[in-house]
């Protein structure tokens, strides 16, 4: 994709030309999952598995139903996710001891043995990335990835997802 792609609406599909922010923030949005699903599968891990793994390290153990809500995917999509990361021994999953019929999700000793790796795999893919920016231009695009962040957050609450943040 050529810098300038975004700002010539000529270059996009033409189903496209009416938002050519978000046809660029959805084509980066996909080479972003495929680069980090690069990095990851080093660790044994697929992409979306290290944000619950994240979610984990800095909360402790959570109630299933968070997770579901903390990620915004389908609570079958967690259940597989889940699934896989306690057959690799990353996770334990057992009842929450203050309501029975919730599940409660824990990262176990090997799971926080994979912090400091997922961390590389964020830190380099971040250098990546922004290879070419200057600091300030990388602390402006943030910024404005926030704004539009915060414009769709009440959108996406309407549609029953939440923000992980």
């Amino acid at each position: 994709m050529s810098g300038n792609e975004a700002a010539c609406p000529a270059s996009l599909p033409s189903a496209a030309r009416g938002g050519p922010v978000g046809h660029t923030l959805a084509r980066v949005s996909r080479m972003h999952r495929i680069a980090m699903g690069r990095r990851l599968r080093d660790l044994g891990l697929y992409p979306g598995q290290e944000l619950m793994m994240m979610r984990l390290w800095d909360s402790g153990a959570a109630r299933q139903s968070e997770l579901i809500r903390f990620l915004g995917v389908d609570p079958s999509t967690v259940t597989k996710m889940l699934q896989r990361l306690e057959q690799c021994g990353y996770v334990r999953r057992g009842p929450d001891p203050a309501d029975r019929r919730a599940v409660l999700v824990e990262a176990t000793e090997k799971g926080h043995a994979l912090r400091a790796g997922v961390e590389g795999a964020w830190s380099d893919l971040e250098e990546t990335s922004l290879a070419g920016l200057t600091p300030a231009e990388s602390g402006e695009l943030a910024r404005l990835l926030g704004v539009l962040a915060e414009n769709l957050a009440a959108e996406a609450a309407e549609a029953g997802e939440t923000d992980a943040c």
